[in-house]
């Protein structure tokens, strides 16, 4: 996807880091899209072929050290060039129907007035994921706190407005959201996006979800996104 003249529709904006085996999948999604529109990968630093698998498809490679999620987004947001901009993780899948559904979507004048996110998927998908999918979908409907791995939609104005991503480690997704919640409605797409059931592989699901909101527990009452960052990735 070669840069248009003509301003793109949308912008996607995709952190990654040493991605390359999961990547191309996301970025078959994209291509088979109805509308116009760029993609930004924002590396840091990867070692594999990230930087290749770019080229191949015409996205754009944003260089960002050192490494950050918040970081990387906000960087890749700040070359964005569409009005609209959605942001993925790299480890995501985007339904058949994505592209068709979010031109609809776009369409309608009321849609500016609010974020958008998809409804998690897990995959493979276990009795314990099918049940966090649902616990996912009630958080983010009623306390409005859905999370990176859920994917965000929203208009350029009411990002800005809100003052885009956080040069955050770690905490950049949650921290958004809830800037987002007092100025706008967080609404679902009415489509799947999904992840990769890696992260849940090894210490299952009861296990990662004592832990992610043990760290959000200690987030709210205001250690810094740096040791959190720490005590998730390690030293």
């Amino acid at each position: 996807m070669a840069r248009m003249n003509k301003a793109p529709a949308l912008s996607v904006m995709i952190p990654c880091l040493n991605e390359a085996a999961r990547l191309p999948l996301l970025l078959a999604d994209l291509r088979r899209s109805e509308l116009s529109l760029e993609i930004l990968l924002a590396d840091g630093g990867s070692s594999d072929a990230t930087a290749q698998i770019a080229g191949l498809v015409g996205a754009h490679l944003i260089g960002v050290h050192p490494a950050g999620r918040g970081r990387q987004l906000r960087a890749a947001a700040a070359r964005a060039r569409g009005d609209w901009l959605l942001f993925l993780h790299a480890d995501s899948r985007l339904s058949q129907q994505w592209s068709a559904w979010l031109n609809t979507l776009l369409q309608r004048s009321s849609t500016e007035a609010s974020a958008w996110y998809f409804d998690l998927r897990i995959s493979p998908s276990t009795p314990a994921r099918q049940l966090l999918e649902r616990a996912v979908g009630l958080r983010s409907r009623w306390l409005q706190r859905p999370y990176g791995d859920q994917g965000l939609l929203l208009h350029r104005d009411l990002y800005e407005r809100c003052g885009g991503f956080a040069e955050l480690p770690l905490m950049e997704d949650l921290e958004l959201v809830q800037r987002l919640s007092r100025i706008a409605d967080l609404r679902r797409i009415g489509l799947p996006l999904t992840t990769d059931g890696r992260r849940w592989q090894q210490d299952g699901v009861l296990r990662r979800s004592w832990r992610n909101a043990r760290l959000r527990r200690r987030w709210r009452r205001g250690e810094s996104a740096e040791q959190l960052a720490k005590a998730y990735y390690g030293p």
